[in-house]
């Protein structure tokens, strides 16, 4: 490419990263990392009653979280006020804008009168080539971009395709707000020129804005970006993606225990191709990552398939860094609060020598917390439903005749401990599933678990005596 490739990631703080936002940046990242640019960050803080501090930093947040970093300072739109007017103010003396006195009401006539006919051009331009001294008295004006009325405006996008629109149909947009206060429109395009983006990557509900921003551009004589309108995300039924499918903030599917990798991996898939490869590293995505193959339909979020992903990540990470990850939730889940609070170095060592079995079964952190839970409980150890209804009075006195026998084991690891285990199911004359299921139940509280030998050798002598001896003890006499 002739000129480094500058991207942006431009979100409104009026609420959280939401999902579509994150892949909206996953994607500006990978393409300026694909091609040795830059992504930069610009908050569009313009509209200032909706626009928060929390807001700014949940997406600050979000980003990072994402593993999704930007060049240089974060740029804070509301703050380049007085640049967007003196470039509408430029247009004006250039006579590539106009002062519009149109009251309220008269827009409100001309936009309803355009809806009954079927015409998407609401204003009819009728202060385009007025004098000011035919304004009414005490009217504030807008500022009205001269856009062309005849021609075409085409794009070719880098997703969409070529896409026309006939000049006819659109508006001379506002620029200046009568409160002198610059437009979105505007704002938008002045700052990506000053940042000298090169491609805007960003949602296909911007598409039709992006022929309007064209429009700006060539009044100034300046470059236009390359444009790539990526579709939006659906539900897995294909309608506009809701809370109930998915649309949450980034922040949320922290506290669900999915993990940045995963999520960047399920979101790059969400309508972008490479292949039938399903599984990217960071590296991976990089290299592959290009605007063409971004299809041109929505995609469709698949908490199924994202869960799945997850558990993958999840068993190919190593497991000092699960557990790191792990601590890192604590703070912010249900109950995390009693496992920090037990953190201490003998237990990270159990999480540690658990976590190959631990992490089999887990889709998301929290299942990997849940099913720690037998590691650091206090006892007497609660047990569910399904775990209780393993520990029959003929169970409980299997586990109280083993318990004696376990004793009697010096060096206790996970060959002796089921050599014993084995010993005494023969010796009873019953399968091994018929003891090693309320084993487990008494010394997990569940009926699933890593494989019990492990159980056992992870808690340790003591700690699993005791819990069968709980068991033992509560036979009913």
């Amino acid at each position: 490419m002739s000129e480094p490739v500058v991207t942006r990631f431009a979100p409104s703080p009026t609420g959280f990263l939401h999902i579509g936002g994150g892949r909206t940046a996953l994607f500006n990242w990978l393409y300026a990392r694909r091609f040795g640019g830059k992504m930069l960050l610009r908050i569009e803080d313009t509209d200032r009653e909706r626009s928060t501090e929390p807001a700014i930093a949940a997406i600050i947040d979000g980003l990072k979280w994402l593993g999704l970093s930007w060049d240089g300072d974060i740029v804070y739109q509301f703050t380049r006020a007085a640049r967007h007017r003196e470039i509408a103010e430029q247009l004006l003396a250039e006579g590539k804008a106009y002062r519009c006195y149109a009251s309220p009401e008269e827009l409100t006539t001309m936009r309803e009168a355009a809806r009954k006919e079927g015409r998407s051009k609401l204003y009819d331009g009728r202060w385009r080539d007025r004098d000011a001294s035919e304004a009414p008295p005490g009217v504030k004006p807008v500022i009205r971009l001269k856009a062309p009325l005849t021609g075409e405006t085409v794009i070719e996008d880098r997703v969409q395709g070529r896409v026309v629109w006939q000049n006819s149909d659109l508006d001379d947009l506002v620029l200046l707000r009568s409160d002198g206060n610059p437009t979105y429109m505007l704002a938008v395009v002045v700052d990506d020129h000053d940042m000298a983006v090169t491609h805007i990557i960003r949602g296909d509900d911007h598409l039709t804005n992006g022929a309007r921003q064209k429009h700006i551009y060539e009044a100034l004589g300046w470059n236009v970006p390359v444009m790539a309108h990526i579709p939006l995300i659906h539900g897995p039924d294909g309608s506009k993606l809701s809370k109930r499918h998915g649309a949450l903030g980034v922040d949320a599917y922290r506290a669900m225990g999915y993990l940045p990798a995963a999520m960047r991996n399920y979101l790059v898939r969400l309508g972008w191709a490479h292949g039938d490869q399903e599984n990217f590293t960071s590296e991976e995505m990089i290299a592959a990552f290009d605007l063409p193959a971004i299809g041109r339909s929505p995609a469709r979020f698949d908490f199924a398939k994202l869960e799945n992903l997850n558990g993958q990540y999840i068993r190919a990470t190593p497991d000092a860094e699960l557990i790191a990850m792990l601590e890192d939730l604590l703070p912010h889940i249900s109950g995390g609060e009693a496992l920090a609070a037990k953190m201490t170095p003998a237990l990270r060592e159990q999480l540690l020598a658990a976590m190959p079995g631990l992490k089999e079964r887990a889709k998301t952190l929290i299942e990997l917390f849940e099913a720690s839970r037998f590691l650091w409980e206090s006892r007497p150890l609660p047990v569910n439903d399904l775990a209780k209804a393993m520990l029959t009075p003929e169970a409980k006195a299997l586990i109280a005749s083993l318990t004696g026998e376990l004793a009697a084991v010096t060096d206790w690891n996970a060959l002796a401990v089921e050599a014993v285990v084995r010993g005494h199911a023969e010796r009873a004359g019953v399968k091994l599933g018929a003891l090693a299921q309320p084993l487990r139940a008494a010394l997990t509280g569940r009926t699933t678990s890593p494989p019990i030998f492990d159980v056992l050798a992870v808690l340790g002598r003591d700690e699993s005596l005791g819990r069968l001896r709980d068991q033992a003890d509560s036979i009913s006499v």
